[in-house]
């Protein structure tokens, strides 16, 4: 009897944590490493939080509470939702998680037998196409393409839809591109949802990016559009709107009722509750008036990052960047640097096992990352189905802007490198 169930070997992983011993071995040497692979803002998380968080666990709020998240903060969350978007939800349809991340893969558990389909975007957040095997379901990406800029109307949609569709991931601002949908884009693909989709199909709109926009754009949910709330499972957190990556509070609001209780169950069997003292803070953060001006301030950084590093990437030779409209990432297309270095070449010697397991993008990012010490991440980090001589990275400017010129410069001074790119791939280590 094998030691494993056959199912632990079909679910796939989150790059950007798996090359987090690389990035220590090489620190472990004496090198400072430029970390441009994860998505956690580098601000402190707001004091007005703090202070609540701290105020809880003198009051000794540290005990079991409600699985489905403390009464105070699902009716924060439905007020949020009723003010934001206009949509109409009771604190009975919000279900608390610890973090944005767990809905992912317990919808996809929940509402979806084996041989189902499951829509999500390539690029996306990799969790979505990770867990899609692991549940015995059948992965539909939904390819964004560069040139629209890594958004998708509904007449893109609508083949991928069938009679098996039970659930399609939306994802604005998106992970890893920035991507922002306008009003009349997401009405385009909610008409295409209503008349096609199944009727007991659900739309995940993941929005945990809602409050990171720039150029004076404004967040638009599908669940807005007539007939979506019933449709919509709407996703959010703390850890990007309010720096709290370790804050571990998220919620799904659900169509029903009756889902927000199966989803309740579930927090009970694997989760127990939240920290009461953490949902607290995750109150405050929602209803305190101190909260708006910070995530301005917050925003307006992003901002000036993003046009410095999307200008810089966009001067060096064989790098194209789009301008993305939210979430504070950039995703160059570094086509023509794979193509100068070699890396397009390099990775067709590679033996068949070796081949699969990376790709030209992996190859240059892994040589950014042990050569020139700036972690990135790969195309196919973001969804593997489908992504052969699709070149790009995704960096994160949710760091200083003084390191990320610094990665900049790394980046160019590296691109041009061809006899060390050479050497480090006849070395053939850590190639993937």
């Amino acid at each position: 009897m094998p030691l494993f169930a056959d199912r632990v070997r079909r679910i796939d992983t989150e790059n950007a944590f798996k090359i987090g011993p690389y990035i220590k071995s090489i620190e472990d040497a004496g090198n400072r490493v430029i970390k441009c692979n994860l998505g956690e803002p580098d601000f402190a998380v707001p004091e007005h939080i703090r202070a609540e968080v701290k105020r809880q666990l003198d009051a000794d709020n540290t005990h079991y509470n409600d699985p489905q998240g403390i009464p105070a903060l699902r009716t924060a969350l439905a007020e949020h939702l009723k003010r934001s978007r206009g949509v109409e939800v009771t604190p009975e349809r919000v279900v608390c998680f610890p973090g944005a991340k767990p809905p992912i893969g317990l919808c996809q558990q929940t509402y979806t037998n084996r041989g189902d389909e499951i829509i999500y975007p390539s690029p996306g957040f990799p969790i979505y196409e990770s867990f899609i095997d692991y549940v015995g379901a059948r992965p539909v990406p939904l390819h964004l393409d560069e040139e629209k800029g890594f958004s998708f109307t509904g007449e893109e949609l609508e083949p991928l839809i069938s009679e098996r569709t039970r659930l399609i991931y939306v994802n604005f601002p998106s992970n890893p591109t920035g991507g922002v949908a306008t009003r009349e884009q997401l009405e385009g693909i909610a008409r295409v949802i209503r008349e096609k989709a199944p009727a007991d199909a659900r739309v995940y709109s993941d929005e945990v990016y809602e409050d990171i926009l720039f150029d004076g754009v404004e967040h638009n949910s599908i669940a807005s559009l007539p007939g979506m709330a019933q449709r919509t499972i709407i996703v959010s957190g703390v850890s990007k709107s309010y720096c709290w990556t370790g804050g571990r509070v998220g919620w799904a609001a659900f169509p029903t009722v009756e889902e927000a209780q199966v989803f309740k169950n579930l927090n009970i069997n694997y989760f127990s509750c939240l920290p009461a003292y953490n949902q607290e803070g995750a109150r405050e953060a929602i209803e305190s008036p101190l909260s708006k001006p910070i995530l301005g301030e917050m925003s307006a950084a992003f901002q000036k990052r993003r046009d410095v590093v999307v200008n810089g990437l966009n001067r060096i030779e064989g790098i194209t960047c789009q301008l993305p409209r939210g979430a504070f990432y950039v995703f160059p297309n570094i086509g023509g640097v794979c193509e100068r270095i070699g890396a397009i070449s390099a990775c067709e010697r590679l033996l068949d096992e070796q081949r699969r397991m990376t790709s030209p993008a992996t190859l240059f990012q892994m040589f950014l990352l042990f050569r020139y010490q700036v972690a990135t991440m790969d195309r196919k980090s973001f969804g593997r189905i489908g992504t052969e001589g699709k070149h790009f990275l995704r960096l994160s400017i949710a760091t200083g802007l003084d390191d990320l010129e610094e990665a900049l410069r790394r980046i160019e001074t590296a691109a041009d490198d061809t006899a060390g790119f050479e050497e480090f791939v006849a070395a053939g280590q850590c190639l993937y």
